[in-house]
C-alpha cells in the first residue's frame, strides 16, 4: 500500500520561521516543501485557476513521484452544482493536465447546502475523464449512503472521508484509492 500525506497548499505567510526557515525565499518554498512532504492539495484553484504558465512550470520545481491533488473549481461544484458544467469542466481539466504524471487526484467538494441527488451525480460521473482519479467530498449528510457509494464504486470514484469540527463522515472505501482530509476536530482548520 502507498500512502501519500500531504497539506492543502504551501503558501501560508504564518508559515515562515515555523516550517519555512527566514532565509527560503517565498518563490522556492514549493521546492522546500517537497523535502518533507509527496504530494499537495492545490486548494486555490477551488478559487482561482492557476495560469497556464504556472501550472506547466510546477512539473519542473517538484521530484519524481511529486503527486499534485487539484480542487476542482467552485463553478463546477457550487454555482453550476454539477450541472450544465460540461465546458468549464472540460477547461478546467486541460488547464491542469500539463502537471502530467504529477497529476493526482481531481477534489470535487460540493457545498453544505447542496442535498443528495443521485441523477444528478450519476450524470455527471459519465462526464469525467476515465484516465484520472476523482474524489468526492460530500458536505451534505444526506449524501452519505449506499447508493451514493454504489455510483461511485462504479465509476472507480473516491469517497472523500474527513472530519470538520464535531463531524466526521463514514469512512468508506469506494475506489482503490482512498482521499482523506483532516480539516480539525475542534473547527475548521
Amino acid at each position: 500500500m502507498e500512502l501519500r500525506i500531504g497539506c492543502s497548499g504551501w503558501m501560508y505567510a504564518h508559515w515562515r520561521g515555523v516550517f519555512y526557515s527566514p532565509g527560503v525565499p517565498t518563490a522556492r518554498w514549493l521546492e522546500h516543501y517537497c523535502t518533507r512532504f509527496d504530494t499537495v492539495e492545490l486548494n486555490a484553484s477551488f478559487y482561482r485557476w492557476p495560469s497556464e504558465r504556472t501550472v506547466q512550470g510546477w512539473p519542473g520545481r517538484t521530484p519524481p513521484g511529486f503527486r499534485f491533488a487539484v480542487k476542482v473549481t467552485r463553478r463546477v461544484t457550487h454555482l453550476q452544482r454539477l450541472r450544465d458544467c460540461e465546458g468549464t469542466l472540460a477547461a478546467f481539466i486541460e488547464r491542469v493536465r500539463p502537471l502530467g504524471e504529477r497529476l493526482g487526484p481531481l477534489l470535487y467538494q460540493l457545498p453544505p447546502s447542496m442535498q443528495r441527488d443521485d441523477a444528478r451525480l450519476a450524470a455527471f460521473l459519465e462526464l469525467l475523464p476515465r484516465d484520472l482519479l476523482h474524489a468526492f467530498e460530500f458536505r451534505h449528510r444526506s449524501w452519505w449512503a449506499d447508493g451514493v457509494f454504489e455510483l461511485l464504486r462504479a465509476r472507480g470514484a473516491a469517497f472523500c472521508v474527513y472530519h470538520l469540527g464535531g463531524e466526521q463522515t463514514p469512512v468508506v472505501a469506494t475506489s482503490d484509492e482512498a482521499y482523506v482530509r483532516f480539516h480539525g476536530p475542534a473547527g475548521a482548520y
